[in-house]
């Protein structure tokens, strides 16, 4: 049987942890960034140009808040485009609906420190609009958040771009959603944690 392999779209490079239910995958990694040395060195706006049914599943860990939302529609759609039938999509990003309100109600300004993470103190701003102290280190603008989503309309997006089965959640200021393309099989459900569907 041949290894299940997955898209890991935006990770930098492969000292990044990825989600645990991608242990034992084949593990390809896109960039935009060389200095990662990535499998694919690409912009995941152009995954439609690749061939269509690639992949058996996609990671997308932060990444897609790096784009305008029209292009983070095109993002969306190369995935359906480059996922096999039984495919999925494993999308983390900023949960901007808490960011608001954990903003109102701890009286934070935008500069304010939102919570501390171990890369350091990431305030309101760095969640909006991308990690100021990374942005200006690097000198690389697609470092900056472009957009932002709230639970509804990422999976408002993911339904728009032929996702017909989404799961997932909220916390941690961040959202996860799971998104298949057909009904996910029962080994799919137990490897990801996702309910039963009926």
């Amino acid at each position: 049987m041949p290894k299940r392999r997955f898209l890991n779209v935006g990770g930098a490079d492969k000292s990044h942890p990825v989600a645990p239910c991608f242990q034992d995958w084949e593990h390809i990694l896109l960039d935009i960034d060389p200095k990662g040395r990535p499998d694919i060195v690409a912009d995941a706006r152009d995954l439609s140009q690749r061939p269509a049914a690639e992949f058996d599943a996609i990671y997308c860990s932060h990444n897609l808040e790096h784009y305008y939302r029209h292009d983070a529609l095109k993002v969306l759609r190369g995935f359906s485009h480059i996922l096999n039938d039984t495919g999925f999509a494993y999308i983390r990003v900023p949960d901007v609906m808490e960011v608001m309100r954990q903003a109102i109600e701890r009286n934070l300004d935008i500069d304010d420190v939102l919570y501390t993470s171990p890369a350091g103190p990431i305030t309101v701003r760095d969640v909006l609009y991308g990690f100021g102290a990374y942005i200006e280190q690097s000198g690389q603008d697609f470092y900056a958040h472009k957009t932002g989503f709230t639970q509804k309309s990422l999976q408002s997006l993911l339904m728009n771009c032929g996702f017909s089965y989404i799961f997932g959640g909220t916390g941690n200021f961040e959202i996860l959603c799971i998104a298949f393309k057909s009904k996910p099989t029962e080994e799919q459900q137990l490897l990801l944690g996702a309910p039963s569907v009926p």
